[in-house]
């Protein structure tokens, strides 16, 4: 019998898992594991190691497009960050392109403990092709996601405000179901938040009122 996974995530006791290149290479899908999808330059790791207070656990590339692996960070026997290879990256050549396009659509499609994807967007720009890509995906699924606007601290109070209720009412039209919010690294802006939906997303009670909704 499966025992149902009711214990908060400790994020400071996070650990490096696996990477995979291919599904067969995944750790086993059981329980719970929430995903870090955005552009090469949009700071999952980062997102990660302060979710972890571990700057070293998420290795990031000084260089877009360099990190083509999934991988997978352990928070217990049972629940999981991941960190997605991003997208966007204009010197990789086609063929690496399209193996990346492949390998996530396989994941997102196939993954059953998948339970939640973090999308993270720069707040100072627009959703870019692969962000609404992503979104798209995420409708048709009604896969939560969680849309971090990345960077607040670049912005003045009252221009990240207007930039979040501007984002809001852009996604508001999407089927999945969707929350965004501001976040920063740099001056922690939004990392309870996130916390708080993660911790929802990585336990049964969380999960449970997620299919509720989701009928």
């Amino acid at each position: 019998m499966i025992q149902p996974i009711t214990k908060t995530p400790d994020y400071r006791r996070a650990e490096f898992l696996s990477s995979a290149r291919e599904m067969h290479q995944c750790p086993p899908d059981q329980g719970w594991e929430v995903a870090f999808a955005g552009r090469s330059n949009a700071g999952k790791s980062s997102a990660i190691n302060a979710l972890a207070g571990n700057r070293k656990l998420a290795r990031a590339s000084k260089t877009p497009g360099r990190t083509q692996l999934i991988n997978f960070f352990s928070l217990s026997g049972n629940q999981r960050l991941v960190d997605l290879p991003g997208y966007g990256f204009a010197k990789a050549p086609e063929a690496a392109r399209r193996a990346w396009a492949q390998q996530m659509e396989t994941y997102l499609e196939q993954r059953r403990s998948l339970r939640g994807l973090v999308l993270m967007m720069d707040c100072r720009r627009p959703p870019g092709q692969y962000d609404k890509v992503m979104l798209n995906w995420a409708g048709a699924a009604l896969m939560p996601v969680r849309v971090l606007l990345t960077k607040a601290d670049k912005l003045s109070r009252g221009a990240a405000g207007n930039t979040l209720l501007t984002m809001r009412t852009q996604l508001a039209a999407r089927g999945s179901p969707l929350g965004v919010q501001l976040f920063s690294v740099v001056s922690g802006t939004g990392l309870q938040e996130l916390q708080d939906v993660l911790n929802d997303w990585l336990t049964d009670t969380g999960a449970a009122a997620e299919d509720a909704r989701r009928g």
